[in-house]
């Protein structure tokens, strides 16, 4: 993967990491996300996980990594963007989420990046269908636009179903 950092008031590198934080970008169809690298665990390729029966058709089961049980969310199916077709491209970001331990399908992983904290915008009011509690904020990268996601924030909430309320 490619490390690159955002272009701006090019000061000292040592300032410029005070007020940056490093990200994991990645494709859900036509957009462009990025995540708290903090957050990711480790990258792997797609294998078929062991289906629950009863499940919503984005949790696409669960697998064994290393003796954990990984529940395995396909972000494409959840949020209706990108095909959800299972190649030896598709790519899994397994997250490591205080206590619990998720894998998300993405349609790839772009690179890891420096985001400038002043360059993260605050996602602009949406209707009530479009639900922004998961976006931290908006960012141009040379000429591409990031959605900054809180994953932890979206992993864990109960609309996803990955952890009991009383655990919350």
């Amino acid at each position: 993967m490619m490390v690159q950092e955002q272009a701006g008031q090019g000061n000292a590198a040592g300032s410029a990491r005070a007020d940056s934080d490093e990200y994991l970008t990645y494709t859900l169809g036509a957009e462009e996300y990025a995540i708290d690298i903090l957050k990711v665990q480790e990258i792997r390729g797609y294998e078929s996980p062991t289906t629950i029966a009863n499940a919503p058709a984005f949790l696409k089961g669960v697998i064994n990594l290393r003796g954990t049980i990984v529940p395995i969310v396909d972000l494409r199916i959840k949020f209706g963007v990108g095909n959800a077709d299972y190649t030896p491209f598709t790519v899994v970001i397994i997250l490591n989420l205080g206590a619990r331990v998720v894998g998300m399908v993405v349609d790839s992983v772009s690179d890891v990046t420096m985001l400038r904290q002043d360059s993260i915008r605050p996602a602009p009011e949406f209707s009530a269908s479009v639900d922004t509690r998961y976006i931290r904020g908006l960012c141009t990268l040379d000429d591409r636009m990031l959605i900054v996601v809180d994953i932890e924030r979206l992993m864990l909430s109960s609309e996803m179903a990955l952890v009991d309320e009383s655990l919350a």
